[in-house]
């Protein structure tokens, strides 16, 4: 076949073929349109999960008779005009190509009226036929947009549809998610003449309100608080703790200037943030909001706008992981307690020159790190007499007993707090190992045998480019060579370790990522393990003064809401739910 100009409806189809994978497509383009006219509500019907019909309907600007045929016509917008608008898109939609791609693979109605205008105008547009002249109708201000047979002219394609339910499934999840970036606009969603969603439109200071409505009341109540801003940045929202982590990555929202997206170097951020309090196999949840500026990030990259690349990538992931891993640290202590009065804190924590409770102290010996037997010293009797006051205000309030050898029972200004003291200990000790490892420096160990392997010629330069980088993660390693590399040292604390797959993965990281954690998470597996064989044992009897001990040092650790795999160490019984145990005040 002899090269030749594609067919002007062949070339919508193949454009349909990348903005339309299905009918939840439609409704994103649709819906973005309508927030970019600026429209405050939003009103979507359905039938048959949108196969059969999807109609968006909103109170946004409008279009003119003259703009209307435009609006389906290919690589037209009102968006963009020139090069240098594309370099600082603040819309959500600007390619101009989703209209003539619907159009061209359904039966389409397009009305739509501007504020001071006599009268709607009317566009009908059915597949392959020609585009009949608008026509005067009658229409609120605003536009309505209805799509009825999908994929009516090509049968393969609608033969990739799901059922009814799932691609109802995958609109009810984009309207939610739109709901979250928008909390100033009226939603509405119908599904075969029933009404599954309506939401009010609230102003950004009831923005925790939206999140109740649309993710539960649980997660808007337990949800960690993120708002910080720094290089340019802001990062605000809402990340669940590690305890209300799923196993799937279906309640992870992120927005990049209002546009929803996924990103892999996001992903990886909110992935190591987590590393620490998240179990094995689980997801955390989370609604982000990621802010900067148009001309730092490109959001050109992907055909249906799923995608973005970032400017500066690296200082973007650092940005969100340091966000996230210092709000995941200071957990909820942080903002559900009231701060400790001066004679609560000297009596709460150890002098900065003494050391910490003898009986919760990690100390290192010849082999490795184990925690030290010996009871405490009897209390004075300041530290005997627990007030009212210091109950008050001790963040995790005063033991009371222990139970089963198992769990603290402290009395709190709310109620009752049991404290898992082997978790809570755990968590203790690895905060400890993590300190006293970060302050030193890694003990090499050289290998008896040098291992020699081969590696392409970008690696080698990599590594040559890069030896600082491995130095500091204590491994000594030479090019030799166009293409191999020799392997010297490693770090001590690793112990047997395959040295060839290691430095492998190290390199594909420092090429993907430009950096590595590899090391460094191995480094914090071994220190955990080590942290839990040296943390005092389930079924061994406290004193009181080693409780409460126990409770002041929780208070002052970071992560301390969960232990090294992800368990709760403390949780709190309110009065409220304990009197409805006992069914009081009914």
């Amino acid at each position: 076949m002899r090269i030749h100009v594609l067919a002007p409806q062949l070339i919508n189809q193949i454009a349909a073929g990348e903005v339309i994978e299905r009918p939840a497509s439609i409704v994103k383009e649709l819906v973005e349109n309508s927030l970019d006219a600026g429209a405050t509500r939003i009103e979507v019907q359905l039938e048959r999960g949108g196969i059969k019909r999807i109609l968006v309907r909103d109170n946004g600007q409008g279009m003119s008779a003259e703009e209307l045929p435009l609006a389906l016509a290919r690589h037209a917008t009102s968006k963009i005009a020139s090069l240098s608008d594309l370099e600082r898109v603040t819309t959500l939609g600007f390619r101009g190509e989703a209209l003539s791609s619907i159009a061209s693979v359904s039966r389409l109605r397009l009305l739509s009226r501007q504020q001071d205008a006599a009268t709607a105008w009317l566009l009908i547009s059915q597949g392959d036929a020609p585009i009949s002249p608008p026509a005067p109708a009658a229409h609120p201000v605003g536009t309505s947009m209805e799509v009825r047979d999908l994929f009516f002219n090509i049968p393969a394609r609608r033969k990739f549809l799901r059922t009814e339910q799932t691609e109802f499934g995958h609109i009810d999840t984009l309207i939610r998610r739109l709901a979250l970036a928008r909390p100033d606009v009226n939603w509405q969603l119908e599904h075969n003449q029933r009404s599954i969603l309506t939401l009010s439109a609230v102003d950004e200071s009831a923005h925790h309100t939206r999140l109740a409505e649309v993710l539960g009341k649980d997660f808007a109540a337990e949800a960690l608080v993120v708002d910080e801003h720094g290089l340019g940045f802001h990062l605000a929202g809402w990340v669940g703790q590690p305890t209300m982590a799923r196993s799937q990555s279906d309640r992870q929202f992120f927005f990049v200037n209002g546009r929803l997206v996924r990103d892999r170097l996001v992903a990886h951020a909110v992935r190591q943030a987590y590393q620490d309090v998240l179990a094995p196999g689980r997801h955390p949840a989370f609604v982000l909001f990621f802010t900067l500026s148009p001309t730092a990030v490109d959001v050109n990259v992907h055909p249906a706008k799923h995608e973005v690349r970032f400017r500066d990538s690296r200082q973007v992931h650092d940005f969100i992981f340091s966000v996230l891993q210092r709000r995941l640290a200071a957990g909820t202590l942080a903002l559900t307690s009231a701060p400790a009065s001066a004679s609560v804190q000297a009596s709460a924590a150890p002098p900065p020159a003494s050391p910490a409770p003898r009986s919760f102290a990690v100390h290192e010996s010849s082999s490795a790190y184990r925690a030290a037997q010996d009871l405490q010293q009897p209390p004075t009797a300041a530290e005997e007499e627990v007030t009212a006051e210091k109950i008050t205000e001790a963040p995790l309030g005063y033991a009371l007993a222990q139970l089963n050898g198992i769990y603290i029972l402290a009395q709190h200004r709310d109620g009752l707090v049991l404290v898992d003291m082997h978790a809570a200990h755990e968590r203790i000790c690895y905060e400890r190992l993590k300190t006293n490892w970060a302050q030193g420096s890694l003990q090499r160990q050289p290998l008896l045998l040098p291992v020699t392997f081969n590696v392409t010629p970008a690696e080698a330069d990599v590594v040559e480019a890069q030896q600082d980088f491995f130095e500091q993660l204590g491994i000594g390693l030479d090019r030799w060579g166009a293409s191999q590399i020799v392997v010297r040292e490693l770090p001590m604390i690793l112990g047997e370790v395959d040295a060839e797959s290691l430095v492998r993965d190290l390199l594909a990281d420092v090429i993907a990522l430009g950096s590595s954690s590899r090391v460094s998470d191995e480094v914090q597996r071994i220190l955990a393990t080590m942290a839990c064989h040296g943390s005092v044992r389930a079924h061994r009897s406290l004193k009181l003064d080693e409780m409460n001990a126990l409770l002041r040092t929780m208070e002052h650790t970071e992560r301390i809401d969960q232990c090294n795999h992800g368990r709760p160490t403390w949780i709190k019984l309110a009065m409220t739910e304990l009197d409805a145990l006992f069914r009081r005040g009914r």
